[in-house]
């Protein structure tokens, strides 16, 4: 079973900043694919980013060139740094892992995002 406990979310204003963070425990097998993923208010939840244990990056048209996502191996952390953020990046952010042995992805509980004037 894997853990993931995220952190750093908050307000912020339109145009800042926000660097969020997880780490993973708790895996026999190694950690694959990590990421992070979005639920707004009554929308379905959605794929913001994900990261390969060899660093390739993939990200959701509406946050590439604001977000960057890194990844520790050896800490098994990921970390999320939001910049530009707009209105519209409110919602609660998930981090996400998924282990190729076991075919199993797991999500943490999710961090809020505000961003308001």
């Amino acid at each position: 079973q894997v853990q993931l406990v995220e952190s750093g979310g908050g307000l912020v204003q339109p145009g800042g900043s926000l660097r969020l963070s997880c780490a993973a425990s708790g895996s026999r097998f190694s950690i694959n694919d990590m990421g992070w993923y979005r639920q707004a208010p009554g929308a379905q939840r959605e794929l913001v980013t994900t990261i390969t244990r060899g660093g390739s990056t993939n990200y959701a048209d509406s946050v590439k060139g604001r977000f960057t996502n890194s990844r520790d191996i050896t800490k098994n952390t990921v970390d999320l740094q939001m910049n530009s953020l707009k209105p519209e990046d409110t919602a609660v952010y998930s981090c996400y892992a998924y282990v190729y042995a076991t075919r199993r992805a797991y999500w943490g509980q999710g961090t809020q995002v505000t961003v308001s004037s």
